[in-house]
């Protein structure tokens, strides 16, 4: 393949939320994400999908190689359906290997676990995107300490892979304040909406890197993201790209703004 692949931050909602309608959720949020994850299929048929989740932390960063990994319900309170769930999209231990390498000729140490299924920041937007669950995925985890430098580092290693098909999508959220999801305080609401513009201007910026690593210093950085895991994989989907991103989407959850990121370059 001739093409080189996008990177992508993909906000992935709350649980099972953008597949299953859930009681007390607007619907037309619902749709407008489950819409946007759909389009994330508009490219060139990838290779395989790298994908790395807000939903799975290791001492080291750690690559998936399993031939045929299967379902991590990785939430709970929802309805019985939302545990049957099924997207039997393939492994591929070659390309985990190729991402092995590439962290490894950049290096960056990493681990391997054969065993671990997709979580729900992987299997929820890519269900959507590939119905039919044909292009291979390997899942990449974060590295505990959720240090910016080293992520932005992480997609800058795998990077190269996007010039022989390899997809890379960050799954997070850009909003992440689970207490402020659920409250009416229209404080809470204001407070994405300022964070939300600060983020679009400083991933689009010459500076990019520079203001990324300094997010908790942004307008209600803190508030937004009281614990980073849901950023986080945006430095990943950056750092695989040198060019300034843009905002591919933007829509709310819960009445709070949260937006999608897309680096063509």
């Amino acid at each position: 393949m001739n093409t080189r692949m996008p990177t992508a931050f993909v906000p992935h909602g709350g649980g099972p939320w953008p597949v299953l309608p859930l009681h007390g959720a607007d619907p037309s949020e619902r749709r407008a994400l489950a819409d946007y994850m759909r389009s994330i299929s508009h490219v060139p048929t990838p290779r395989a999908l790298v994908v790395v989740s807000a939903h799975w932390e290791a001492a080291e960063f750690t690559v998936n190689t399993g031939a045929a990994p299967g379902m991590l319900y990785d939430y709970s309170g929802f309805p019985a359906e939302a545990y049957q769930l099924n997207w039997p999209a393939p492994g591929s231990p070659a390309v985990a290997e190729e991402v092995r390498d590439a962290l490894a000729d950049a290096g960056i140490d990493s681990r391997e676990d054969a065993h671990r299924g997709y979580d729900h920041g992987t299997f929820i937007p890519l269900m959507l995107a590939w119905p039919s669950a044909h292009v291979p995925v390997v899942q990449v985890s974060l590295k505990r300490g959720l240090d910016v430098d080293a992520h932005l580092a992480l997609g800058r290693a795998l990077a190269p892979l996007r010039d022989h098909g390899v997809y890379i999508i960050g799954s997070g959220n850009s909003f992440h304040n689970m207490r402020a999801f659920f409250s009416s305080d229209p404080r809470a609401a204001a407070a994405s909406e300022h964070f939300d513009a600060w983020l679009a201007e400083a991933v689009a910026a010459p500076d990019r890197d520079e203001r990324l690593a300094r997010w908790a210093e942004a307008p209600f950085g803190r508030f937004c993201h009281p614990r980073e895991e849901h950023l986080i994989p945006l430095m990943v989907a950056a750092g695989a790209s040198g060019a300034p991103g843009r905002v591919a989407w933007s829509g709310t959850t819960f009445g709070k703004r949260v937006s999608a990121h897309h680096f063509d370059g």
